[in-house]
């Protein structure tokens, strides 16, 4: 099995070159304007680096497994795409991005998936090198695009879609390209889109989650233009270089929540709802409590704003320093604005 992204990482490495090159003199670091490009961090980078080599041994495991079951349902299906013509191939093209459009929303909404697509969003730099910052557990991804076999699409093609997406996307994570012309931006995922997808002021959380269109962003409301300068990172971040740390810490938040749990009830609200959902935030809109004293989250979760903000509970400051003071400590506070 022919991976692109495979052939591609010689060119990877030269736009990610070219790039060092042109924001050498830009990096905030070297420059007194804030609203220059933030550049490159040599550990932030070998960090997003190391990512994606590792999560080539994963992905391969798992396009094994999604090529087997992509193939049973195409047998099955009594529906046959054509792929000897051109309309099949513009077909797959939106149904596919549509496919990364659910995918990516889901992945933001449901903490048990975030806590693999958290990874992505952990560097506080915006580069080339950071579209590599990839997940060690992308288990759940097939799910998806199962329907396009379903609707008749061989699976080495459905494959090939995902590869042309993501390369396409890689291009997407830099500062050296401001603004687009107007009709490009109004159709295509660019930069400035992208940009405010990886953003943690509150307006950019959970907006812009396209691949290569924007189109479905703004149909479904989760559309935000690029305004003020972007901060980039999570809402709590976790200041680590360890691709180990990186990779799973949200899994190991996730389930010291769970097993801190009272309830299954609780245990089902951890896995299910938003980064940030806790018991806290549950009882507070029971009682609907007004908002705007505090934000109420899971422990130690990196969430990025899908939760609204709920009261805190008595002493939250005082939690969350110390967790941050001690990583290894409980907290009951998971979103930071």
């Amino acid at each position: 099995m022919n991976d692109p992204i495979i052939f591609a990482i010689p060119f990877f490495v030269l736009f990610m070159a070219v790039e060092v090159f042109t924001l050498r003199h830009a990096a905030h670091e070297h420059a007194e304007d804030p609203s220059t490009p933030v550049g490159y961090d040599t550990k932030d980078s070998a960090t997003s680096i190391a990512m994606g080599f590792g999560s080539l041994g994963f992905k391969f495991v798992l396009k094994l497994g999604a090529l087997v079951v992509f193939a049973a349902i195409y047998e099955l299906s009594p529906l046959k795409m054509p792929m000897d013509t051109w309309w099949p191939w513009l077909l797959l093209l939106f149904a596919e991005d549509l496919s990364f459009y659910a995918y990516h929303r889901g992945h933001h909404r449901i903490r048990m998936l975030w806590a693999t697509h958290v990874v992505h969003h952990s560097s506080q730099h915006y580069n080339l090198s950071t579209a590599v910052r990839q997940d060690w557990s992308p288990f759940t991804a097939p799910v998806f695009w199962v329907w396009l076999a379903v609707i008749g699409f061989p699976p080495w093609a459905i494959l090939l879609a995902q590869s042309w997406n993501l390369l396409y996307q890689f291009l997407l994570h830099t500062e050296a390209v401001r603004k687009l012309p107007r009709p490009i931006e109004l159709v295509m995922n660019t930069p400035s889109h992208h940009r405010v997808h990886h953003g943690v002021q509150d307006q950019y959380l959970d907006k812009n989650y396209g691949g290569i269109f924007i189109v479905w962003d703004r149909l479904f409301r989760t559309f935000e233009p690029e305004g003020e300068r972007v901060v980039y990172g999570l809402t709590t971040n976790i200041d680590t270089h360890n691709p180990v740390r990186v990779a799973y810490h949200e899994w190991a938040a996730l389930i010291g929540d769970v097993r801190r749990a009272s309830s299954w009830r609780d245990r089902a609200g951890y896995l299910f709802h938003g980064p940030g959902w806790s018991p806290e935030v549950r009882a507070a809109r029971d009682e609907d409590v007004a908002p705007g004293t505090g934000a109420a989250g899971a422990v130690g979760s990196t969430g990025r704003g899908a939760v609204v903000a709920a009261p805190a509970a008595a002493g939250a400051a005082q939690t969350v320093a110390a967790s941050v003071a001690d990583p290894a400590a409980p907290s009951t506070v998971g979103l930071a604005r």
